[in-house]
C-alpha cells in the first residue's frame, strides 16, 4: 500500500500515515515500524510503501528513493 506520513515524532517513533486509496484511511505506525531500517526518522509529507499488520497498523515501511539509491527493498 503507499501513503504519506501524515505525523511522526522521532522520538517516540510513534506516528500516523495516509493511504493513497480514496478513502484516505489513516494507520497508525507499528511500535516496530521501522525495525531493521538503514532510516531512523520519517518526515511529513514523505511519500512511502507500507503494509498492515493484523491489527491494522503500517508496518514495513518503505521509501520511493530506495531504487534511486540502489537499495533492494530496503526498509525506511
Amino acid at each position: 500500500m503507499q501513503g504519506v506520513v501524515r505525523t511522526f515524532d522521532p522520538q517516540t517513533a510513534e506516528g500516523v500515515v495516509v493511504s493513497d486509496r480514496p478513502d484516505r484511511r489513516e494507520y497508525v505506525l507499528a511500535t516496530d515500524a521501522l525495525a531493521g531500517s538503514i532510516f531512523r526518522v520519517l518526515r511529513q509529507g514523505q511519500r512511502i510503501v507500507f503494509e498492515l499488520n493484523g491489527r491494522e497498523q503500517a508496518v514495513n515501511v518503505r521509501t520511493g528513493a530506495e531504487a534511486d539509491m540502489g537499495i533492494a527493498d530496503a526498509r525506511v
